[in-house]
């Protein structure tokens, strides 16, 4: 895709230049951000909040918290070095000219988009304003490799994960260097409205649901590169060992500075190879790094991603819609089994879910209850401060069976072994289970297999202070795995 500049071109020495921040609200290695100071002009930095149209896909109730903070801090870290960041709210193919035509600027800079709907936006807005004598610049500022860079030897594109990120190492080799965040921002000192900010409404009023998100995060460029280094000090020598233990804070948890591009890969990558080299932890943590950019690969290539089986013999995959009340007991929290539970809790606190928890809750929604797994990935969608808009609907279809590289699809997740396997000794469950906190280590993944004894002993009475399972594990077992051999027949 490459840049676009008319020949007809208005540009000037006065004439401002708009960066159009999107998915990429940092100030440090932005390309579109970059690539506009070299001008040497005025910069106009503008935040378009999308609505109406056929831009991207709506954001949820967590991401809007998320979005209100981040922005925030973008606009005091671009005050502080002399700008202003613009803000207006409505469809940017309508919005963003008439922010051109207010300022009299001559040229746009932006970092691409890889969704469907915001593909079409960019597309639409390319063509209108190249035909109005505006220069407009794109850039890769959110991926190591864009997707129509990695491609098989025949020409096509990878469905399947490790020879993706074969060959995307082999493409890339090293990254190029992360660009410096500017000293100072020569901006646009034109009069131009900019909205309130508070005015949008993206935070909750009543009730205030997100106390544990302020309490587990700080949103911002400033507050992603803390994170960075908070994990590279202590995290990312014990990765590899226990990233699937929940409890163990061996996670980045960088994904919701990521999904807002509060931070690139690009700088990821070079500050944990620099801090560790490619050990076998770095290397580990490099291919989640991998596997995102593999969902970006996939959504490029299939834009109904979040709505369409990737594979299509799943089309006639006996999916229900669960059950109403086993559905709202999956998202509150209470299927009666512990390691479930303690996930879906997490998410509902802290907006986010430890990456093991989530195969293992994603399973018992799709598999156990068979519910389809579209109803599970609207609900991360709305309240996971992470939802990525490539990596939700992949890892969903993965775990679904219905997704690229989901061999073996008709694997059903033991939630209980995997609990006894990764929190061994349920710390993770007690902490966001506390009703289950007094029972014995052998018994906290499995609370109805206690003695009536053990149970009282500990303060529990099922049914009362925790539900009993709403399906029986084997149960649920069974019927999935005779729905996968009925798909298979009738293959």
């Amino acid at each position: 895709m490459p840049n676009d500049r008319p020949t007809d071109s208005r540009v000037s020495g006065d004439a401002p230049v708009v960066v159009w921040f999107r998915d990429d609200l940092r100030l440090g290695d932005n390309p579109a951000l970059t690539a506009a100071l070299r001008t040497e002009r005025p910069v106009l930095a503008l935040f378009v909040f999308e609505e109406g149209g056929d831009g991207p896909r709506p954001i949820g109730s967590a991401t809007r918290w998320w979005l209100h903070h981040s922005l925030a801090e973008l606009g005091a870290d671009i005050e502080k070095r002399g700008g202003r960041l613009v803000l207006r709210r409505g469809p940017a193919r309508d919005v963003v000219p008439a922010v051109i035509g207010e300022a009299g600027a001559a040229e746009i800079h932006w970092n691409r988009r890889y969704e469907g709907g915001a593909i079409a936006t960019d597309k639409a807005l390319r063509e209108a304003l190249l035909a109005e004598g505006i220069a407009v610049h794109s850039h890769n500022g959110n991926l190591i490799a864009e997707p129509w860079t990695v491609q098989k030897g025949d020409g096509g594109w990878f469905k399947v994960f490790t020879p993706f990120w074969r060959a995307l190492r082999q493409t890339v080799g090293t990254p190029r260097d992360p660009y410096p965040a500017p000293r100072k921002i020569k901006g646009f000192e034109g009069a131009l409205a900019s909205d309130d900010l508070d005015a949008w409404g993206l935070l909750p009023t009543k009730p205030d649901w997100a106390g544990g998100l302020r309490e587990t995060w700080e949103p911002g460029e400033a507050g992603a590169r803390r994170r960075l280094a908070g994990f590279l000090d202590d995290g990312i020598a014990r990765y590899k060992a226990e990233r699937d233990q929940p409890a163990a804070g061996a996670s980045s948890m960088l994904s919701p500075h990521l999904r807002f591009g509060e931070i690139s890969p690009v700088s990821i990558w070079h500050a944990a190879t620099a801090r560790s080299g490619h050990d076998a932890a770095t290397e580990k943590f490099l291919s989640e790094i991998g596997w995102r950019e593999f969902s970006y690969n996939l959504l490029f290539h299939f834009p109904d991603l979040a709505t369409r089986n990737f594979q299509s013999r799943f089309d006639e995959f006996p999916w229900t819609k669960g059950g109403e009340d086993d559905i709202a007991a999956w998202q509150r929290g209470r299927t009666g089994v512990p390691i479930v539970d303690a996930g879906m809790r997490q998410l509902w606190q802290t907006g986010v879910m430890h990456n093991r928890i989530r195969m293992v809750a994603a399973s018992y929604l799709v598999k156990h209850l068979l519910a389809d797994w579209r109803i599970g990935e609207a609900w991360f969608w709305d309240t996971l401060v992470d939802a990525d808009i490539a990596n939700n609907p992949a890892s969903w279809q993965w775990v679904a069976g219905s997704g690229a590289d989901a061999a073996p699809y008709f694997r059903v997740f033991n939630p209980v072994l995997q609990g006894r396997k990764f929190d061994a000794d349920g710390a993770y469950v007690r902490r966001f289970v506390p009703e289950l906190a007094g029972l014995p280590d052998r018994f906290i993944h499995a609370p109805w297999e206690a003695p009536a004894d053990v149970l009282k002993a500990a303060g529990v009475q099922l049914g009362r202070d925790y539900p009993h399972p709403i399906v029986p594990l084997d149960e649920g077992r069974d019927r999935a795995l005779r729905a996968f051999e009925a798909l298979r027949d009738a293959a």
